[in-house]
C-alpha cells in the first residue's frame, strides 16, 4: 500500500514554528483549514502573550492583592488546566515560577468561575504561560480542524509538543520520536499528546516554583497525555521533581505518563498505556 499523502502547512508565533500535517483530505481544502487554525493561533497569541502590552496577561499583572479581573474564555481555559496541573503536581509547576526571580514568596491567586475572574490573593502575579501556551493553542487548533472535517493531523509547536489527532489512513499512527530529530525511540500517537522539557535549547530557563531554584537534573523529560496543554506542563513539572513527586502526579489521572531519557532505555511514569514503538 502506498504511503498516504500528507499536506504540511507552517506558521511562526509564540516565538516557535508552528507545523499543521493534514491527511485524507484535497490539498487546497487541507490549506484551508490550516489558515482557519493558524488564525486562532496568533488570536491566542494576543490574549496569552506576557510581550503584548493589551493582553490579559499583562492586565493581571498589574492587579493588586484583592482586586480582580474578568476573563475572556480562552485565557481563563488556560489558567484552569494550569491551576489543575499546579495542585497535581505539588506546585512543581507554576505559571508563576518567573516570579521566584524577583519576589521572595511565590504569589499567589483564586480563580472565580462563577465571575470568570481571577484574583490576585498575595504578590505581583507576573504570569509566563511559556510552559503551557503553546500546548493549549495546541488543543484548540484540534477543535478547529475537527469542525472543519479534518480528523487526521498532527499538530506540531516547535521541538516541544505534538498534538496527534485521527491516524492517516492505513496507518498505524503518526511516527513522533523521543529526543533530537529522526530519533531511533520513535512511537506511534494517535489522539492524544506528547511534549518534552529539557535544558539542551534554551539553557538553565526552568525554575522550580517552589524554591526559585534550577533543576537539579539535566536529562530530558516527556509526558503523554490527553490533551496538550497537559502534556506540555506536566513535562516541566517533572523536570524539578524527584521520583516519589512524579509518581504521586501521575497517580492523581491514569491518562499521564512520565518518561524520563534516561540511559541506556527510557524510564517511565504511570498507569497510562504506553503507545507502540515504530
Amino acid at each position: 500500500m502506498s504511503a498516504p499523502e500528507i499536506h504540511v502547512f507552517q506558521h511562526n508565533a509564540m516565538a516557535t514554528q508552528f507545523q499543521v500535517r493534514i491527511a485524507d483530505q484535497d490539498k487546497k481544502y487541507a490549506g484551508q483549514a490550516a489558515q482557519a487554525a493558524f488564525a486562532l493561533l496568533d488570536h491566542l497569541e494576543s490574549l496569552l502573550s506576557r510581550f503584548n502590552p493589551n493582553s490579559e496577561i499583562v492586565q493581571i499583572a498589574g492587579l493588586m492583592p484583592g482586586e480582580s479581573l474578568r476573563l475572556g474564555e480562552p485565557v481563563f481555559a488556560c489558567l484552569h488546566v494550569a491551576q489543575k496541573i499546579e495542585i497535581a503536581s505539588g506546585g512543581a509547576f507554576s505559571v508563576t515560577a518567573a516570579a521566584r526571580k524577583t519576589q521572595p514568596t511565590k504569589p499567589q491567586w483564586s480563580l472565580i468561575p462563577d465571575a470568570f475572574s481571577l484574583r490576585c490573593d498575595s504578590g505581583k502575579l507576573e504570569f509566563d504561560l511559556g510552559a503551557i501556551g503553546k500546548g493549549f493553542a495546541l488543543d484548540r487548533q484540534d477543535e478547529i480542524l475537527r469542525e472543519w472535517d479534518c480528523p487526521a493531523f498532527l499538530l506540531v509547536a516547535g521541538g516541544s509538543s505534538v498534538l496527534a489527532g485521527a491516524s492517516p489512513a492505513g496507518t498505524a499512527g503518526w511516527s513522533c520520536g523521543l529526543g533530537e530529530n529522526n530519533s531511533s525511540d520513535r512511537f506511534w500517537l494517535t489522539e492524544c499528546s506528547l511534549s518534552g522539557s529539557g535544558l539542551a535549547v534554551k539553557g538553565s530557563h526552568i525554575l522550580n516554583p517552589r524554591t526559585g531554584a534550577p533543576p537539579l537534573r539535566t536529562e530530558r523529560t516527556w509526558a503523554l497525555a490527553d490533551t496538550a496543554a497537559e502534556s506540555d506542563a506536566l513535562s516541566t513539572a517533572a523536570m524539578v521533581q524527584d521520583e516519589t513527586e512524579i509518581q504521586a502526579m501521575v497517580a492523581t489521572c491514569p491518562d499521564w505518563l512520565i518518561i524520563r531519557q534516561e540511559q541506556p532505555e527510557p524510564k517511565y511514569f504511570g498507569s497510562r498505556k504506553r503507545p507502540e514503538k515504530v
